[in-house]
């Protein structure tokens, strides 16, 4: 079977129902690294340097500005502790 379309399909949001917008996975990352710091009751300059990071950095990641690396993802988990799953959970 073909589909063969002419011109735009518009999708309006009351066509959607029960869906929002998703929250970024940058952002949910940076804030799940920003709970366990703060449970942890770190800073995130006492955070940075535990990690080897540069402060500015972690901040970036807690914005969700930043597209983290692998390597640093399990920096992140060794300094607080928790295995990558467990940092990624609910993510």
């Amino acid at each position: 079977m073909i589909l063969i379309v002419r011109g735009p399909i518009v999708v309006h949001r009351e066509m959607i129902r029960g869906m929002s917008p998703p929250v970024d996975i940058l952002e949910r990352f940076g804030d799940r690294v920003r709970e366990l710091r703060k449970q942890r009751g770190w800073s995130q300059e006492e955070f940075a340097l535990q990690c080897g990071l540069d402060r500015t950095y972690v901040g970036g990641i807690e914005r969700g500005e930043r597209n983290v690396a692998l390597r640093n993802i399990e920096r992140i988990a060794r300094t607080l502790d928790v295995t990558i799953a467990c940092l990624m959970k609910g993510i």
